[in-house]
């Protein structure tokens, strides 16, 4: 459990070893796992898996072209990480406004073709109670599915996991990925606990524009997403376009209500008495 447990936290960072020497990289029992970001790419929308009711489903049936859908991967027989993770995300999920199945869809899949629909809906009923939200069972679905699918949707997202013979449990990263409504992959955040905010964030971001407030899309023009961060930081550059048009509007306005005011006091004074 300790080794899995390891091997889960290591893989969240060993995308920042791509660049080192081999003497640099991690050791040979961390090879093979990890995310490889296929940002702009799309996921295959006709793989077929069975939902938490055992009803063979394919995934655009998640898509509508427009809400987008948060997808995670776990083993829901993981002896720690995947419920740390779910744990964490269901946090932040009850932090967030909106509710899955209205501004947006998730869907979680078992990485491990031997897990049942049976075992997924027990999984779905335990998060949705510590969740408090009846109504997001209708946004959040848990899939499962043959190791073909798996393997095919997996790649399509750059998930890479293998399955540990030494301890017989599976090896793989912890990761939120964001698609647009279309299935395009457009934003990863990595971990096991998931900021609001950046979560927010990432939503508006998939959604192009199509959730949230107008308040969203100006907090989304002042940030950018830093991945050796994470996280949503301010971007510096858009924040002082945003810095020069205010200032720019408030000496437009003051001068305008200059001119008014001066325009009214010529009137009076050439009003004859």
């Amino acid at each position: 459990m300790i080794l899995m447990t390891l091997i889960g936290c290591v893989s969240l960072i060993n995308a920042s070893f791509a660049q080192d020497t081999p003497e640099e990289r991690l050791p040979s029992v961390f090879e093979g796992v990890g995310i490889d970001e296929q940002l702009g790419e799309s996921i295959p929308l006709d793989l077929v898996f069975l939902n938490e009711k055992g009803e063979e489903v394919t995934l655009d049936m998640y898509f509508d072209g427009e809400r987008p859908v948060l997808l995670n991967f776990v083993y829901h027989n993981c002896p720690m990480l995947c419920s740390i993770l779910l744990e964490g995300f269901t946090k932040t999920l009850g932090e967030l406004e909106w509710t899955p199945g209205q501004e947006f869809d998730i869907l979680t899949v078992s990485f491990s073709s031997l897990e049942s629909p049976e075992l997924a809906s027990t999984q779905k009923q335990r998060y949705l109670k510590d969740l408090g939200r009846p109504e997001a069972s209708s946004g959040w679905h848990f899939l499962t599915g043959s190791e073909d699918n798996i393997q095919a949707l997996a790649r399509s997202t750059g998930f890479q996991f293998k399955w540990m013979e030494s301890t017989r449990d599976f090896a793989h990263p912890a990761a939120l990925i964001f698609l647009a409504g279309d299935g395009k992959i457009t934003r990863y955040i990595h971990g096991m606990y998931f900021a609001p905010s950046d979560v927010r964030k990432a939503i508006v971001e998939a959604s192009r524009g199509t959730v949230g407030t107008r308040v969203d899309q100006i907090f989304l023009y002042c940030y950018r997403y830093d991945a050796n961060a994470n996280s949503y930081v301010l971007h510096a550059t858009n924040l002082m376009r945003m810095g020069g048009f205010l200032t720019v509007l408030v000496l437009l306005t003051g001068l305008f209500i200059f001119w008014r005011r001066e325009r009214r006091r010529q009137t009076i004074v050439a009003s004859p008495s």
